[in-house]
């Protein structure tokens, strides 16, 4: 009924498992040594080039490349060992696909890496921001289909997630409908956002106008982007909002825009020494980039005119800025030389009592 104790047994299995565990030691450290050597030479030899290209790669695929090597040695150790063999198997079927995916993670973060360290050095503006949209949204890309494929590949290792995979694989149909009715939303985003990486409808770093917030893109994701507005507020706005509606980009080519200011007078004042003022004021500041500096009477009204001062400066915020000197520039000029052009609607109570008293 019960097997009879053999000490020799137990002696068999522990120098069965003390040749397994030998076998792994020495395994990992043949690995570790071929590791260093291996990127002692490499590294001397990235060291001889003035580009930091090589360096980053070598950072970010290093310890991947390490414990890839390791796996190595010990599956072929245990190839000798039918002991070390079978516990070993099983568990390499999860190590072999997460090193993989390690390795190709490690090398979309070098490259990417890479691609925004030669975009500091270029001179366009508008140019870093367009590469550096589609590196951020390809790179996205790259590592959530990694991710999917690691996992997918290390769950097929268990049996019983294989079986269900090779019934629903039977009925493709049926499963394609479902899984696409379900990711529905996921897919729409994905594509949203590759979308955007190729037509670059806005890039990171431009001034929109979302849903009536203005603000500079900050993040692009692919499920959604974040605008970022002036008083630091952090607009969260679906990647396919922005395909299926209209907005503002101000920044598409260059920031260089023309603002309006807008004045209201009575109808008495006199346009020309205005305009000279304007012209004079724009001529003298610093921000005025020299394309337009334009006064016109847009609208008449039978108690007040409507003056548009048009401006123009290289960057957006010194549009903003030039805007706002030349309103309170103006309006003191006003006050100044011409205080009957300023609309009033006040009620003198003292002055009208003065007059009635007379």
């Amino acid at each position: 009924m019960f097997e009879r104790y053999d000490p020799r047994n137990w002696t068999i299995a522990w120098d069965e498992l003390g040749t397994a565990a030998l076998a792994i030691v020495l395994a990992s450290a043949v690995a570790y040594v071929l590791y260093r050597v291996v990127f002692a030479v490499v590294i001397r030899l990235a060291r001889q080039s003035d580009s930091p290209v090589d360096d980053l790669i070598l950072q970010r695929i290093r310890h991947p490349i390490k414990w890839s090597l390791i796996a190595v040695a010990v599956t072929v150790a245990a190839q000798n060992d039918p002991l070390m063999h079978q516990y070993w198997e099983p568990v390499a079927q999860f190590v072999r696909p997460a090193l993989l995916g390690w390795i190709a993670y490690s090398l979309v973060k070098a490259f990417t890496a890479v691609l925004e360290l030669r975009l500091d050095q270029a001179a366009d503006p508008v140019a870093v921001r367009s590469r550096r949209t589609r590196i951020a949204i390809l790179s996205r890309t790259a590592t959530i289909a990694i991710i999917i494929i690691t996992i997918g590949l290390m769950l097929l290792a268990i049996p019983s997630v294989k079986s269900i995979g090779t019934t629903l694989l039977a009925s493709a149909g049926l499963a394609a409908l479902a899984i696409g009715a379900a990711a529905q939303p996921a897919l729409k985003s994905l594509i949203a956002g590759l979308q955007i990486a190729i037509t670059e409808p806005l890039r990171l770093g431009d001034l929109v106008v979302v849903d009536g917030h203005t603000g500079r893109v900050e993040e692009i994701h692919m499920a959604y982007i974040i605008v970022r507005t002036w008083d630091e507020r952090a607009i969260v706005v679906p990647t396919a909002q922005i395909l299926d509606h209209s907005f503002e980009n101000w920044s598409r080519k260059n920031e260089q825009l023309t603002g309006p200011i807008f004045l209201h007078l009575d109808p008495i004042a006199e346009i020309d020494p205005i305009r000279a003022e304007f012209e004079r004021f724009v001529g003298e500041h610093e921000l005025w980039d020299g394309r337009t500096a334009q006064l016109l009477m847009t609208n008449a009204y039978p108690e007040s005119i409507e003056l548009r001062l048009s401006v123009s400066a290289r960057t957006i915020a010194d549009v903003w800025n030039l805007r706002c000197a030349v309103r309170e520039h103006m309006l003191a000029w006003l006050r100044k030389e011409q205080p009957e052009a300023l609309i009033r609607h006040r009620l003198e109570v003292e002055a009208a009592n003065q007059r009635v008293g007379q």
